[in-house]
């Protein structure tokens, strides 16, 4: 991990300019600390419609800003931060933080909360992606296998084939 920081933009302003905002804001995160990957939280089913849109926004923000630039993109939904750093999916915002800073042996909960939050989704693709990278590339393995082997591949019959006779 290389650093974490927070995009904040005025709650009031308007829509296309608080989205350029955290696009440049993104780009110079990225510009300064060149990651290898980038994880992003994926939107998930919650209550409030206008909460889910602005997080949806944000993200995909994030996720062009580092297609852009080839830097890879992984998705966690917030139980699975949460499992993953607290070991509870329903974990609050003071457990996340409270195992952000025990794993990170900080002084203090990284202020605001939403850094806490960074890092814990950090934390999470960082244990996570070993075990998603070793069965995205089992399952690569046994597809390009099952394309050689005889047999396996159906191939169109031509409509004069006989099934087993001789003319």
């Amino acid at each position: 991990m290389i650093g974490v920081g927070v995009v904040r933009t005025p709650a009031d302003a308007d829509l296309g300019h608080r989205l350029v905002a955290v696009e440049q804001g993104l780009e110079q995160w990225l510009d300064e600390h060149r990651p290898e990957f980038v994880a992003v939280e994926r939107v998930f089913s919650q209550h409030n419609v206008r909460t889910v849109m602005g997080t949806a926004q944000a993200s995909a923000v994030a996720i062009l800003c580092a297609s852009r630039r080839g830097i890879p993109v992984a998705l966690h939904t917030p139980s699975e931060v949460k499992a993953a750093v607290t070991g509870s999916g329903r974990a609050d915002k003071a457990q996340v933080g409270a195992m952000v800073t025990r794993l990170l042996r900080l002084d203090a909960p990284p202020k605001p909360a939403d850094a806490a939050d960074a890092l814990a989704l950090a934390i999470c693709h960082i244990w996570r992606a070993p075990a998603q990278n070793r069965l995205q590339q089992a399952a690569a393995r046994h597809a390009a296998a099952t394309a050689r082997v005889p047999g396996t591949a159906r191939t169109p019959r031509s409509p004069h084939a006989s099934k087993g006779r001789t003319t």
